[in-house]
């Protein structure tokens, strides 16, 4: 039990986050996960189409909803980080929010520093609501289809996040820790990105795929999953190391914990909206 326990601590210390490095070209697991994710999203939502006749939009409409989604992923992602995660910065540093370049003493690449998933969120549904308004399918009819399936696409992004060292947790006594060498001290700390890749991905891809069936308003799952998302990433907050620029905003709760319970509110306002709309 004790090497078990030993070589868990140690495991991220023995990842390579690179799969394959032919000369100066690497492919990275990172990327990987997010193409297996894309992947299973695409695989799910596919299989639904033709299992489930209550929806109207076709495969070559999901292909190309997809490839918005991912557009808008990308672009709110990073938005998303600099408004949330680091305004006044590129405030003074507007050159550097899409050019991963700091143009301070010469020109110095700095890659982009990060990227949010609230703000990826909003790109998604932004670049999902202009494409689909193009093509005449209801917003609300494709966010049925895709929210149950959006969370297990997560736990391979989560993996990602896992394999690349970075997210970790806060640190702990507990023999669960784990040693991360981008971590600024040699401490034990939560695998935070191993209670998403459970919680945020499997977790609460069962629970919204068992919703999928019930008896709702058309829309509802969209707003099932924002209650569901940002109440389990909240909890799982109190384990993650918060941003070290940002630290806690207010009463001890992080900027992501935030953003999730403004997630959760807009979820149950949602919820209200679309049951009082099929009232009327």
């Amino acid at each position: 039990m004790g090497n078990f326990i030993e070589w868990w601590q140690h495991l991220p210390q023995h990842i390579d986050p690179v799969l394959i490095a032919i000369g100066p070209l690497r492919l990275h697991y990172y990327g990987l996960m997010y193409l297996i994710a894309f992947g299973t999203t695409y695989w799910l939502v596919s299989y639904r189409i033709r299992h489930e006749k209550r929806f109207s939009i076709t495969q070559d409409q999901v292909k190309d909803l997809l490839l918005a989604a991912i557009l808008g992923l990308l672009i709110g992602a990073r938005l998303g980080y600099v408004l949330f995660y680091g305004f006044s910065y590129y405030l003074d540093h507007p050159l550097e929010i899409f050019l991963p370049f700091r143009f301070e003493n010469g020109i110095t690449f700095t890659g982009f520093s990060g990227m949010s998933y609230h703000g990826g969120l909003i790109g998604v549904l932004t670049a999902g609501a202009i494409y689909l308004k193009k093509t005449g399918v209801s917003f609300f009819e494709a966010a049925d289809l895709f929210a149950p399936a959006m969370p297990l696409g997560y736990t391979f992004g989560r993996l990602g996040n896992f394999i690349n060292g970075e997210l970790y947790g806060r640190v702990t006594s507990h023999p669960i820790g784990m040693l991360f060498p981008a971590a600024p001290v040699p401490e034990l700390r939560h695998p935070s990105q191993l209670y998403e890749a459970v919680f945020e991905g499997i977790l609460l891809f069962l629970v919204l795929w068992r919703l999928k069936g019930i008896k709702a308003p058309s829309g509802a799952m969209l707003a099932f999953y924002f209650v569901g998302y940002g109440t389990v990433r909240f909890f799982i907050e109190f384990f993650r190391e918060p941003d070290a620029h940002l630290g806690f905003i207010w009463l001890s709760l992080s900027m992501g914990q935030l953003l999730c319970l403004g997630m959760i509110a807009a979820g149950v306002l949602l919820f209200a909206y679309l049951s009082g709309r099929e009232r009327h």
